[in-house]
């Protein structure tokens, strides 16, 4: 069942249809818990109340579903005013944003001119930007654009997804450029033939490449919410005497807010994503996919 149901919202979360009805009738029926709003000023104020719990926040304007060079200006815009809003407020939080949403899949010169602007943006403002990971359709062309970009930009990051066959060598091709990554388990369903199918062989991977990144001396962003995984990079980091200048961790805002406030307390540096945005039904959709508790949650509001 927990398979099936799964599948069902992954495959939701990429329908078209599904996505345009979420925009017309809006955040309801619980995810708002997982979205701080549709507009800047309610992220804002997200990142606000997170700051004074001694958080620190990447900012998502969510946005999946480009198909034209319109569309794909006006998500660049949207970034460059998050940004903007970012250093207005003086609150500490960094961007996070999809290429697909830039036009990657219009063009990758356009693609490529929207990142620039966003980057330059950033800089200004002496904030950092993160390149998300999507599906294995986009992964080698996102790493592509990331090393050029690593070229002309030091204020600018990629993620990498344990449950692919390839991340632990694409791990060791960026180490070239010292690459800041945020290291994920990935959300996305995909075939067999390119990423591990049972959930023990993607932990062993992320295990395996949390401790090859840390190692290589580069700053590592370790994204879970998986108590084990987050005990093994204490006990890395504590082993190879690792500062806590060189990683943080990294969870999704409304998940396990017990266990961000338990790090916090420890001492770690902990980050909550927090997407906003009108187009915000597929990524809903992947947090439904991932945990069933976020089903349960969703039902009970439901018959409220």
């Amino acid at each position: 069942m927990e398979l099936l149901m799964r599948n069902m919202f992954q495959s939701l979360g990429k329908n078209t249809s599904a996505n345009k009805l979420a925009k017309k009738y809006g955040l309801r029926f619980g995810a708002g818990r997982f979205v701080a709003g549709e507009t800047i000023k309610t992220a804002i104020e997200a990142v606000k109340k997170l700051n004074r719990e001694g958080k620190v926040v990447t900012l998502d304007h969510l946005g999946e579903f480009v198909y034209t060079e319109e569309e794909a200006l006006e998500s660049t815009e949207m970034c460059i005013q998050t940004l903007d809003a970012i250093a207005e407020a003086g609150v500490k939080s960094n961007l996070s944003l999809k290429m697909t949403s830039l036009g990657l899949d219009i063009s990758r010169d356009l693609c490529m001119r929207n990142m620039r602007k966003i980057l330059d943006c950033a800089k200004l403002h002496q904030n950092f930007v993160r390149i998300d990971m999507e599906d294995y359709e986009h992964c080698q062309i996102t790493l592509d654009i990331f090393r050029e970009l690593r070229q002309e930009y030091d204020n600018v990051g990629v993620v990498i997804q344990a449950y692919l066959y390839r991340t632990e060598q694409d791990i060791a091709d960026l180490n070239l450029q010292k690459a800041n990554l945020r290291l994920v388990k990935g959300a996305y369903k995909e075939s067999p033939t390119v990423a591990f199918p049972e959930k023990k062989d993607v932990d062993d991977n992320f295990k395996k490449i949390i401790k090859q990144h840390l190692l290589n001396g580069n700053y590592t962003a370790v994204a879970t919410h998986d108590a084990t995984m987050i005990d093994y990079t204490k006990s890395v980091v504590s082993e190879y005497q690792i500062p806590k200048e060189q990683f943080e961790f990294q969870m999704l805002y409304g998940i396990c807010e017990d266990i961000q406030d338990k790090l916090v307390k420890e001492g770690f540096k902990v980050r909550v994503y927090v997407p906003y945005g009108v187009d915000w039904f597929g990524y809903f959709m992947r947090r439904l996919a991932e945990r069933p508790a976020n089903v349960w949650f969703v039902l009970k509001n439901l018959l409220k």
